[in-house]
């Protein structure tokens, strides 16, 4: 069984989480402290071994825990906080307790994803998870010009001492004035929600930014096109070397889209209500 836990407040475990996790002949945990600690603030004892389950040592430990099943042990995987297999362990156990034919249940819990989404006041009728930007400023700029065109709402979680650069990368790609929220401490003592443009929050972020952080960034426009510089006419060229290669394009034709969409944009400016009317007679 996998078993969200809460984000922030304890107060959040639901009467199932409790009656589970006391009962649990095995607790696998990513921090064994603090599913220890987490059971002391709930007023409940684990009655069962509770054994880490964590990046490092999860290939190590499936067996182990596999075979606790096939036995008829009842295992209960948790995180941190929030549901296991979210940028947590979990997938893998899943996947061989799934595959040796063991019925694998969850006890539903709160989500940063899902809270962030409904408190960012952006569109949440679709969206997409992307977890963890890469660290390399490389390989996330390539990632985040996939991204840019993307018509759904993006959420991202993000640690405090890469958000600046995060953000900063986003408001790159995306366009300063793309619509975004950063949530910070969700459910806590120190709970903030900062609605603004990324440029906006990238420059506020410079300043630095603790604890845990899920950023929500609005979907593309139906006219966004990647932006163009003045120098000597020439596009970003790593923009359109981005996006040509996400979209499997020539180079050229990704220029020459955004070169139209700025001419018809330009147009469209110039025709006034009195230059769309039909001439007198």
């Amino acid at each position: 069984m996998i078993a969200g836990t809460p984000i922030g407040d304890p107060t959040d475990a639901s009467p199932r989480l409790c009656e589970e996790l006391s009962n649990a002949d095995i607790v696998a945990a990513e921090d064994t402290r603090r599913t220890r600690r987490l059971a002391s603030d709930l007023g409940i004892t684990l009655s069962g071994r509770v054994v880490s389950y964590y990046d490092a040592v999860e290939r190590e430990r499936l067996p182990e825990l596999v075979a606790a099943l096939e036995a008829g042990e009842r295992v209960v995987l948790v995180t941190d906080a929030g549901m296991p297999s979210v940028s947590d362990p979990g997938y893998r156990l899943v996947a061989a307790a799934a595959g040796a034919g063991i019925v694998v249940t969850a006890v539903p819990g709160p989500s940063a994803v899902l809270t962030a989404l409904a408190l960012s006041a952006l569109p949440v009728d679709r969206f997409t998870f992307e977890g963890f930007l890469p660290r390399k400023a490389g390989e996330r700029a390539r990632a985040l010009a996939s991204l840019a065109a993307d018509p759904r709402t993006l959420v991202f979680f993000e640690a405090p001492h890469r958000i600046a650069e995060a953000l900063a990368a986003m408001a790159e790609a995306f366009g300063p004035d793309r619509p975004a929220a950063v949530c910070r401490e969700l459910t806590k003592t120190y709970e903030e929600i900062r609605r603004a443009s990324l440029g906006e929050l990238a420059a506020w972020a410079a300043e630095g930014v603790r604890g845990e952080i899920t950023v929500v960034v609005a979907g593309a426009p139906e006219d966004w096109v990647p932006a163009v510089t003045a120098e000597g006419g020439d596009p970003r060229k790593s923009a359109l070397a981005a996006v040509a290669a996400a979209y499997g394009l020539d180079r050229k034709v990704v220029y020459d889209a955004v070169v139209a969409a700025k001419k018809a944009s330009q147009e469209a400016a110039r025709q006034t209500p009195e230059n769309r009317l039909p001439p007198r007679p």
